[in-house]
């Protein structure tokens, strides 16, 4: 990721790890999820399961009256609360004040509060780079080996290699995303004689066709406050895997494979290419660049536009009360975003806690944070938030119910499981001043027209740790 050469190296191999994940859900087995009454879930077995990861503690118990402070980017309703329910939950548990702060820009912030010895108790890293450079820092606390064990009993290797940083373990997994996925309404598609495509060259072929129709194919925004563009490198991560080998992907994310290569830099002019047809991008702040990532559900269920590449998280950013793959008229259903060479690879993403403070109740906090249960109960509140809608919430974790996942967002598990390549997302991966940096404001530069490709593409390198 950052600095020495075999540490790149090693972690492009920890990428390929990834296709762990294809075990990791087919591991899922149906576990009752422990309920709020702790008196009645002691009784049984099930409790004694969901609770593996956080031991079960009594009116007595020491850590009665301690206090953990989270913070991290989650902040919608939707999102924030579900996750402040799991916290309560598991504070109701234990006795441990739990309070959960979420904003935007936390990744900026939390430079500051660290920088200003100020940290939250446990922030929650969107980008594995940016845990990895807090932790070479010496901010971050190495990982307990009861705290490893526990996470290891929920977690596959191929998605707590993203919490190893030389060697050392500093970050629990706590969610999982899918990225390569495209929302759009099947019974619109069909109205208009629409059919889903299965290759690169169809999904642009199809394109042209809605365009010459009337039709507006895509909505795009990539505004995202400090994290603008981000939306820009995930369209980039997704070709690349599609274009060139898996190895490839890994020499580029390791930065033995410059952004100013022919590889990499052919992949943004396709991008671009697709993005500036005209017709092609209805984009509801004016622009691309000025259009927020999340105001993009609203357009295509209004139908301003046909389809929108985004990931499995996006369910949350689409209208309550919206239906989905039921097979009515106005259900939004995904289709898996189509592939070049005839193969079928999967960017993924995820966030990973990590905690500042050496206590014993950030530990149980962060084993939760880590375990089934959060993911089941995390889950049920983020779907009865949405509505009884889909979440937005995936997760990775074994040994879950996986009745708590509607239909489609099990069919995201799917996905996965038919993948021929899974890669984690490229810019999370990469050290933070490139993938949370440069790599996001060059490409917005790009989209805006402000830089040209070779001009971006070289000041991204050019920030490339040495």
């Amino acid at each position: 990721m950052t600095h020495p050469t075999h540490q790149r190296t090693r972690r492009g191999r920890r990428a390929t790890q990834l296709i762990g994940v294809l075990f990791a859900f087919t591991l899922i087995a149906a576990a009752c999820a422990s309920d709020d009454d702790d008196d009645a879930a002691a009784t049984t077995a099930a409790a004694a399961a969901t609770t593996a990861a956080a031991p079960a503690t009594t009116e007595a118990d020491p850590l009665e009256g301690t206090k953990v402070t989270v913070f991290g980017p989650e902040s919608s309703d939707e999102e924030a609360g579900a996750l402040r329910d799991a916290l309560d939950h598991f504070a109701a548990q234990t006795g441990i004040e739990i309070t959960y702060t979420g904003a935007r820009d936390a990744a900026d912030q939390i430079n500051a509060q660290a920088a200003g010895g100020n940290p939250p108790d446990i922030f929650i890293f969107p980008q594995p780079g940016k845990l990895a450079d807090f932790a070479r820092d010496g901010h971050l606390i190495a990982l307990p080996d009861d705290v490893i064990a526990s996470m290891n009993e929920h977690w596959t290797p191929a998605w707590t290699a993203f919490g190893d940083v030389d060697g050392t373990q500093y970050g629990i997994p706590n969610k999982s995303d899918l990225k390569s996925l495209v929302w759009y309404k099947p019974a619109l598609f069909e109205s208009k004689g629409y059919g889903v495509p299965g290759t690169w060259d169809e999904l642009k072929a199809l394109s042209a066709e809605m365009i010459a129709n009337g039709d507006t194919p895509f909505c795009i925004g990539i505004e995202s406050g400090p994290a603008t563009g981000w939306t820009f490198t995930d369209w980039v991560e997704d070709l690349m895997l599609r274009f060139h080998t898996p190895e490839d992907y890994d020499a580029w994310v390791a930065g033995d494979l410059a952004f100013s290569s022919d590889e990499v830099s052919g992949v943004f002019n396709e991008v671009l290419d697709l993005w500036n047809t005209p017709g092609m991008v209805f984009a509801a702040g004016g622009s691309i660049a000025a259009t927020p990532f999340g105001d993009n559900g609203q357009p295509l269920v209004d139908n301003d536009c046909m389809m929108h590449r985004q990931a499995s998280f996006y369910a949350a950013f689409i209208p309550e009360g919206t239906v989905f793959a039921d097979g009515s008229a106005d259900a939004v259903d995904t289709f898996y975003f189509p592939s070049v060479k005839g193969d079928k690879p999967v960017l993924g993403a995820g966030t990973l806690v990590g905690a500042f403070r050496d206590a014993p109740e950030v530990w149980e906090v962060m084993k939760f944070f880590g375990s089934s249960e959060y993911a089941e109960v995390r889950q049920r509140a983020q779907t009865e938030r949405k509505g009884g809608g889909l979440s937005g919430f995936l997760s990775a974790a074994t040994n879950q119910d996986p009745s708590v996942y509607q239909p489609l967002e099990q069919s995201f598990l799917s996905i996965l499981q038919n993948a021929d390549v899974v890669r984690f997302d490229g810019s999370d991966l990469m050290p933070a001043e490139v993938g949370a940096g440069t790599f996001w404001t060059e490409g917005t530069a790009v989209v805006n027209g402000d830089k040209n490709v070779a001009e971006a593409t070289q000041a991204i390198d050019e920030s490339w740790p040495r």
